[in-house]
């Protein structure tokens, strides 16, 4: 059976602050694609924390990542973090928002400036990492990431988050300095967009 697509307007991606609809799609990546100690973990910090999607979450809280994949399947588009100074794939905070494809979709929009995005609902992978923001103590965001494939000649335009932004293959992320975590991502997404 094919994967479907969903488009921002699709109510499949209505905002909901149940919490088990976070957990039920974090559930479904551990036992599936994402990396069992990750999915383990999530899992546990849900159960333990209600207030999981908030940022006032201070030991740490649920961020939703987007793989932005051209219509080919063949590059992916990353953003040349302002503060982190890294390459990394659109994504932010759920701020409350248990449907965390949307909030990949969403953060995908407005960090690239693309219209037309359509975000696949299963996440592809899951990881935690440790931030340590100006002015806030260090804690973890907990990713759920998902496969976002672009429209045909997609133009991508930089906020004010981004120093930089671009398409690159799977070969070129090396020489960004890609981490090994988004390097399984992007080999994981591509894979994918490709079977799709």
């Amino acid at each position: 059976m094919a994967e479907e697509l969903l488009s921002a307007d699709d109510p499949r991606l209505a905002r909901t602050e149940d919490l088990s609809v976070a957990r039920a799609v974090i559930e479904l990546a551990a036992h599936t694609d994402g990396p069992a100690a990750a999915g383990a973990t999530m899992l546990r910090f849900v159960d333990a924390h209600p207030d999981a999607l908030l940022r006032s979450c201070r030991e740490g809280h649920l961020t939703g990542s987007a793989l932005v994949v051209d219509h080919r399947g063949e590059r992916t588009l990353l953003l040349l973090h302002a503060k982190l100074r890294l390459w990394l794939q659109p994504g932010g905070h759920a701020d409350g928002d248990a449907n965390l494809a949307a909030v990949a979709l969403r953060e995908a929009e407005e960090e690239t400036g693309l219209l037309g995005l359509r975000v696949l609902p299963r996440p592809i992978d899951l990881d935690i990492h440790r931030v340590e923001p100006l002015g806030e103590p260090p804690h973890d965001h907990l990713d759920v990431r998902f496969l976002v494939l672009a429209p045909e000649g997609a133009e991508p335009v930089r906020n004010h988050e981004s120093l930089d932004l671009g398409w690159f293959t799977i070969d070129e992320l090396p020489a960004l300095g890609a981490h090994e975590e988004l390097l399984r991502l992007t080999r994981r997404g591509l894979a994918l967009a490709q079977s799709l």
